[in-house]
């Protein structure tokens, strides 16, 4: 359990200090924002409060 909840969180870290990034052929990866992040935990019961 505590490898899980660890990965989890470092994902999480991830996914909130990721900028927009373009790579190999001008392929765009958009960020995602806080908000739509916190929404999309949230819908699957992944934030703790």
């Amino acid at each position: 359990e505590a490898t899980i909840q660890c990965v989890e969180e470092a994902i999480v870290n991830a996914m909130v200090a990721a900028e927009t990034m373009i790579g190999h052929n001008g392929f765009k990866v958009d960020a995602i924002s806080h908000d739509t992040l916190i929404k999309i935990l949230k819908k699957y019961n992944k934030l703790n409060d």
